[in-house]
C-alpha cells in the first residue's frame, strides 16, 4: 500500500492504526462475482478468509476518509463509524448549555450503553462451518460418499458435529456472560437536573446527582461537586475517571472491546502448522499427479482417475486433524479445571508451555491483600520518638498525629458500614474514633456547609466534663483533596469545633510528604529510620500538618488549589504498615526459579519494600545484589540523568557482580529511561528484577518491552490495574474473579501463586502433546499415502473396510487417548520445543518417514518375490500349497474383483501398515519430563487383530519379523534424534558460535563482552550535544 493514502488514528496511542480509505467499484465487483461463479463460488470463501484481499478486488481506494465506506485498518476490514461533520459538532455546543437543550443535543449523540451484542446461534454456526478445515471436512465426506466410504464419512461428521456444537455453546456463553456483566449496569435509572431519565439516555453535558446510597456509575464522569468514594472495578462496580466519553470510548467501554476483539495470539506452533500442512499439500500434489499418469497409462476409466487422484489428497492431508489436536487441550483444560484454573480462551493453554518470565504483583498476589496496622512513630522536638503499637491510647487522643489519623482518608458510610480504602479503614480502625455524615434532611437543600465529622469515643477521654471535652474536640472535615496516584498523596481541610483556624492535614509516601515539610520539621534520622522499615518490607505512610491562615474562610478554601494548601507543612511522623507473604510464596518461586523461570516484581508500592519483599520470598537471594537505577527527567537545561546506585556497601568489580545482579526503578525512572534513554531498555529489561511505583499503563508497558526481547510473558495479578498486563502478556493470571478474570485468560479460584506452575506443567504438558499428535497426524498420512501409492502400481487400493478399521479402530482412538497423559508432577528446567519446523523435529519425521517406506517397500517386493505368489484370485488357497495346487491353469472366476482389493500386496502392506502406525504411535508418545510416561496411559494399549487374505504361515512369521524391526529401528531413530540430533545439525551446519535466534540471548552475549556492565555507582548524563548534532544531520539529509 502507497503511503500517500494512509490515515493515522489514534497517533501515539497504545492503540494507534494506519488507515486506507476505500469505496465500491462496480466493475471490480462484477468481475470477482463472475470468477465465483466460474470456480463454484470458491472464490467467495477464500475473500471471505482474506477479508484484506476482498476489500482490494471490490474497491478503489480513495484519499478522503470520510467518503470512504469501508476502512482497512491495516489488515482488518471494518464497516466505517457513523460520522458527524463540522456543522453538527458546532451545532450541538451551541445547544449544550442547560437541561432544556438536552433533547437537542440526544439528536447528535448515540445511546449511552455498551451494546455488547449476542450474535444468533444460526450467525456463529455460519461463521464457524466457513472454517477451512470444515470446508475441506465436507470436500471429504462429498468424495467418499461418492466411493461409498460411507462408515468413515459418518464418523467425521459425528466429530465435526459434535467440534461445533461444543465451540457454538462455548462462544454463546461467553457472549451471554459479558452482555449481562455490561448490561446489568448500563440499565440504571440517573437524576439529571430535576429528571429522572435513563442510564442510556445521558449525553455530553448532563449533570448526574449521586443518591446519598450510592450509585453505579453508568459513564466517565468528572465530579465537579462535593466528595464521592469510589471503586477501582470497572466491569463489576461503580466507576468514575477524568473522561467524558461514552459507550465503547470510555474505560469501561475499552476494556470490554479489548475483551471482544483481542490481541492475536501470535504463536509460533500454530504459524508452524500451516507450514506443515502446506508441505504435506505439496507431497498430496506429487501424489495427485503421479496417480493421473498412472492411471492414464493403464486406461483406467476418467470416473476412477477423477476419484482416485482427489482421494489421495484426503489420504495426505488428514481431515480428523483439527480435532485431534483439539483433543490434547480439551484435556489439559479439564485437568486445569479440576485444580481450580478456569480458561476462557484454550488455545493460550499451549502458549502457557513456552513461558520463561512471570510478572507478579505485589500486594494481594505475592503478599496478603490487607495491611496490618504494625504502628506509629511520631516526631517530638525535632527528632523521632520511640515506636508505639497502640494510637488508641488516651494520651494520644488530643495529638496532631492521630487527628490526621482520624481526617485524611476518603471514608463514607454506606447503608450504614464504614466503606472506602482497605488501608484507609484499617488507619482509621486503629484510632477508634467514630465517623458521622450529615443525614439526607441536612444536604436535602444541597447544603455545603454541614460537614463530615469525627470524634473520639466517650470512653476515652476523663469522666470529668466528659460532655465538654467531647462537643470541644470534633473535627469537621471541609474539604479534601483525593489520594492521586501521580501525586502519591492526598490531604484534607478540617476545623476543630470552636477554633476560628482551620488545620491541614497530609499523608502520602514518605519521600513525598518530606519534600513538602519545612526542613526544620523532619528528623535528622529520616532517611535512616524509613530505610530501616522498607527494608524490614513494611509499608510506611508519612503525616504531616500545617495551621492555615486565619482570614481563609470556608468559601476560600473551597476555591483554593491544592498546591497552596500542600506546601510549608510540619512533620508528624510515620504509620507503619505491615504487608505479609502469602505462605505458598516463597516455595512457588523457589520452584520457578529451578525451572529457570525468570521472575519479576511490578508493583505501586514503595521501592525499598519491594526490594525486602523480593530478599524475603527468593525472587532475589542472599548473594545477589540490587542496583538501582534512579532517572530523573530534564529540567530546564539540565539533560535527563540516570543514578546508578547499589542498595547494599559492596564491591563493585566484575567477579562479584558475575555472582548475579538485579536492577530496581521505579515508575518515574522507568519512564524517563524508556524516553530518553532507549539505547539502555533492552539491557535494563534482561536483568530488572524489581519495577516499584507503578501505574497501571506502566505495567502494561512493561510487558511489551520484556516481549521486544523475545521473553514469553505471563503475568499474575489480582485487581482493576493489573488487566491491562493481563491482556497484554502472552498469559495472564487472574487471582481475582471480578473484572480482571474477564480480562485475563486464566482465573484462579485459589488466592496464591500456587497456580503458576500448576498451569506451566499443564501447558508444557499440552504443547508436547499437540506436537506428538502433529506428528503421528502426519506419519499416518504419509504412511497410508505410501501404502495407497504402491498398490496404485498394480492398479490395486485399501479396501473401504481396510480404510474404516485403519482410521477409526487405529488412528481416531490413539490420537484421542495418546493425549490423556497427564502432566509431569515436577516443573523441569528444560523448555519443550516451540517450533514445528526445527531441525530435530523435521529430522525425526523425515526419518521415520524413510523408515516407513523401507520396509514397506520391502514387504511389498519381498511377497511378490515367494514361491507361492501368484495374482489372486478367489480360487487361491496360498495356505494349503501342494503341487496339486500349483498344476492349475490360470485362476478363473465367474467372481471379479473389479477394485482388485483382495490380494497379497494389500494384506501384507495392511499388516506392516497397521504395526507401523502404533509403532510411530508408541515412540512419539513422549512421557517424561513433561508428561507422564505412557505406560501409565491404559486406554492407549490396543490390541489389533484381523485377517483379510490367507497367507502361509511361514510369510506370517516374517510379517511379524518385518514389523518387530521395523518398530525396533523406529525406536532406536528416534532415541538418537533425541540424544544426538541437536548437537549433529549445530556441528553440520556450523551453528555454533553464531548469534543467538532470541533477542534477550543476543542481548546477554553482548554485555558478556561489556567491561562497563554493570554499571558502577555514578550518574549517567543524556548526551545532548551528540542528539542536537544527529537531528540537524537527519533534517540536513532530508
Amino acid at each position: 500500500m502507497e503511503k500517500k493514502d494512509v490515515k493515522i488514528i489514534n497517533q501515539g496511542l497504545e492503540d494507534e492504526m494506519e488507515v486506507w480509505g476505500y469505496r465500491p467499484c462496480p466493475w471490480k465487483m462484477v468481475l470477482v462475482a463472475v470468477g465465483a461463479v466460474c470456480t463454484g463460488g470458491l472464490l467467495f470463501l477464500v475473500l471471505y478468509w482474506l477479508p484484506e484481499w476482498g476489500v482490494r478486488l471490490t474497491c478503489t481506494r480513495t484519499p478522503f476518509i470520510r467518503e470512504s465506506q469501508t476502512l482497512l485498518l491495516r489488515s482488518t476490514c471494518i464497516p466505517v463509524f457513523e460520522h458527524f461533520g463540522p456543522l453538527a459538532c458546532e451545532k450541538a455546543g451551541k445547544n449544550a448549555n442547560g437541561f432544556q437543550s438536552g433533547f437537542n443535543r440526544r439528536l447528535f449523540f448515540e445511546v449511552n450503553e455498551i451494546a455488547v451484542k449476542v450474535p444468533s446461534v444460526f450467525k456463529l454456526l455460519i461463521k464457524e462451518v466457513l472454517n477451512p478445515f470444515y470446508i475441506f471436512q465436507l470436500f471429504s465426506v462429498i468424495l467418499w460418499s461418492i466411493e461409498q466410504y460411507y462408515y468413515y464419512a459418518a464418523a467425521i461428521v459425528f466429530m465435526s458435529v459434535i467440534s461445533i456444537a461444543t465451540s457454538l455453546y462455548t462462544v454463546k456463553k461467553q457472549y451471554i456472560m459479558l452482555h449481562d456483566m455490561v448490561a446489568t449496569h448500563s440499565v440504571v435509572r440517573v437524576s439529571v437536573y430535576v429528571e429522572e431519565a435513563m442510564s442510556t439516555e445521558l449525553v455530553p453535558g448532563d449533570v448526574i446527582v449521586i443518591p446519598s446510597n450510592g450509585m453505579i456509575m453508568p459513564c466517565d464522569a468528572v465530579l465537579i461537586h462535593g466528595n464521592c468514594i469510589v471503586n477501582e472495578s470497572m466491569l463489576t462496580g461503580p466507576i468514575c475517571h477524568n473522561k467524558r466519553c461514552y459507550g465503547f470510548s470510555t474505560e469501561k467501554g475499552q476494556l470490554v472491546r479489548s475483551i471482544l476483539y483481542p490481541k492475536p495470539t501470535d504463536f509460533k506452533l500454530y504459524r508452524d502448522a500451516y507450514l506443515f500442512l502446506l508441505c504435506l499439500v505439496g507431497v498430496a500434489g506429487i501424489g495427485f499427479i503421479y496417480t493421473i499418469v498412472l492411471s492414464i497409462i493403464n486406461q483406467v476409466p476418467a470416473k476412477t482417475i477423477v476419484v482416485e487422484s482427489l482421494d489421495i489428497i484426503t489420504i495426505t492431508v488428514p481431515p480428523a486433524l483439527p480435532a485431534a489436536m483439539t483433543a490434547g487441550i480439551v484435556y489439559a483444560q479439564r485437568r486445569l479445571k479440576r485444580v481450580g484454573i478456569f480458561c476462557i480462551s484454550p488455545q493460550r493453554i499451549n502458549i502457557c508451555g513456552q513461558l520463561n518470565l512471570i510478572c507478579f504483583d505485589k500486594t494481594g498476589t505475592l503478599t496478603e491483600d490487607g495491611l496490618d496496622l504494625w504502628g506509629i512513630q511520631r516526631v517530638e522536638n525535632g527528632s523521632f520518638s520511640p515506636p508505639e503499637d497502640d494510637p488508641a491510647n488516651e494520651t494520644l487522643v488530643r495529638s496532631s498525629f492521630v487527628s490526621c489519623m482520624a481526617t485524611c482518608h476518603s471514608l463514607t458510610k454506606l447503608e450504614g458500614e464504614l466503606s472506602g480504602d482497605p488501608m484507609d479503614l484499617k488507619m482509621f480502625n486503629a484510632t477508634g474514633w467514630i465517623l458521622e455524615e450529615p443525614t439526607e434532611e441536612e444536604t436535602a437543600l444541597h447544603n455545603p456547609i454541614m460537614p463530615t465529622v469525627v470524634r473520639p469515643p466517650k470512653q476515652v477521654l476523663p469522666e470529668v466534663n466528659q460532655e465538654v471535652n467531647l462537643l470541644s474536640y470534633e473535627i469537621g472535615i471541609v474539604r479534601q483533596f483525593p489520594f492521586s496516584s501521580a501525586l502519591q498523596r492526598m490531604s484534607v481541610v478540617v476545623r476543630k469545633l470552636g477554633e476560628k483556624r482551620m488545620d491541614a492535614y497530609l499523608k502520602g509516601a514518605p519521600e513525598v510528604v518530606a519534600s513538602l515539610c519545612a526542613e526544620d520539621t523532619i528528623p535528622e534520622s529520616f532517611t535512616e529510620t524509613l530505610e530501616f522499615y522498607t527494608r524490614q518490607g513494611f509499608r510506611v505512610i508519612a503525616l504531616a500538618h500545617r495551621q492555615l491562615e486565619a482570614k481563609l474562610s470556608w468559601h476560600k478554601v473551597q476555591n483554593l488549589n491544592r498546591d497552596l494548601i500542600e506546601t510549608n507543612m510540619e512533620f508528624l511522623g510515620l504509620i507503619i504498615m505491615q504487608n505479609k507473604l502469602k505462605e505458598e510464596t516463597s516455595g512457588v518461586l523457589k520452584d520457578l526459579r529451578h525451572a529457570n523461570i525468570r521472575t519479576v516484581m511490578v508493583t505501586g508500592d514503595n521501592m525499598l519494600t519491594a526490594i525486602s519483599v523480593a530478599r524475603d520470598c527468593g525472587m532475589i537471594t542472599p548473594h545477589e545484589r540490587v542496583i538501582v537505577a534512579d532517572a530523573t527527567p530534564p529540567k530546564d537545561i539540565q539533560p535527563a540523568t540516570i543514578n546508578w546506585h547499589y542498595t547494599e556497601n559492596h564491591a563493585t568489580s566484575k567477579d562479584n557482580c558475575e555472582q548475579g545482579y538485579h536492577f530496581a526503578m521505579s515508575g518515574r525512572s522507568f519512564a524517563v529511561i524508556t524516553e530518553h534513554f532507549p539505547d539502555l531498555v533492552q539491557k535494563l529489561a534482561l536483568h530488572s528484577t524489581i519495577f516499584a511505583r507503578m501505574a497501571p499503563d506502566q505495567k502494561t508497558q512493561l510487558v511489551e518491552v520484556l516481549q521486544s526481547v523475545d521473553y514469553t510473558v505471563g503475568m499474575c495479578g489480582d485487581g482493576a490495574n493489573d488487566c491491562g498486563a493481563l491482556k497484554r502478556a502472552h498469559s495472564g493470571i487472574s487471582l481475582s474473579e471480578l473484572e480482571a478474570s474477564v480480562a485475563s485468560p486464566f482465573t484462579s479460584s485459589t488466592a496464591n501463586i500456587s497456580c503458576v506452575p500448576n498451569l506451566i506443567r499443564e501447558g508444557r504438558a499440552a504443547l508436547i502433546t499437540s506436537f506428538c499428535v502433529f506428528k503421528f497426524m502426519a506419519l499416518y498420512s504419509i504412511i497410508q499415502y505410501l501404502s495407497v501409492t504402491l498398490l496404485y502400481s498394480i492398479l490395486s487400493n485399501l479396501g473401504d473396510f481396510q480404510f474404516l478399521f485403519i482410521d477409526v479402530a487405529i488412528i481416531l482412538i490413539i490420537a484421542f487417548t495418546m493425549s490423556l497423559n497427564p502432566a509431569w508432577k515436577v516443573l523441569v528446567a528444560q523448555r519443550p520445543p516451540s517450533s514445528l519446523i526445527s531441525g530435530p523435529l523435521l529430522f525425526s519425521v523425515l526419518t521415520q518417514i524413510l523408515t516407513c517406506l523401507a520396509f514397506q517397500v520391502l514387504a511389498f517386493l519381498w511377497v511378490r518375490g515367494q514361491n507361492w505368489y501368484e495374482k489372486w484370485t478367489p480360487l487361491s488357497d496360498a495356505c494349503n500349497v501342494s503341487s496339486a495346487n500349483l498344476t492349475h491353469g490360470p485362476n478363473i472366476t465367474s467372481h471379479v474383483d473389479h477394485k482388485n482389493i483382495r490380494n497379497y500386496e494389500n494384506t501384507t502392506l495392511f499388516y506392516v501398515s497397521s504395526f507401523q502406525y502404533l509403532a510411530v504411535a508408541i515412540i512419539f508418545s513422549k512421557g517424561k519430563p513433561f508428561r507422564q510416561p505412557s505406560y501409565k496411559n491404559c486406554k492407549l494399549h490396543l490390541c489389533i487383530v484381523n485377517c483379510i487374505v490367507c497367507v502361509p504361515h511361514e510369510w506370517r512369521i516374517t510379517v511379524v519379523i518385518i514389523v518387530l524391526v521395523n518398530a525396533a529401528v523406529s525406536f532406536l531413530l528416534e532415541s538418537a534424534n533425541e540424544r544426538w540430533c541437536t548437537a549433529f545439525l549445530s556441528w553440520l551446519f556450523c551453528r555454533k558460535g553464531k548469534t543467538p535466534r532470541v533477542r534477550y540471548m543476543q542481548v546477554a552475549q553482548e554485555l558478556q563482552e561489556d567491561p562497563d556492565w554493570p554499571p558502577k555507582p555514578a550518574t549517567l548524563q543524556k548526551n545532548i550535544f551528540n542528539q542536537a548534532c544527529q537531528l540537524i544531520t537527519n533534517s540536513y539529509l532530508q
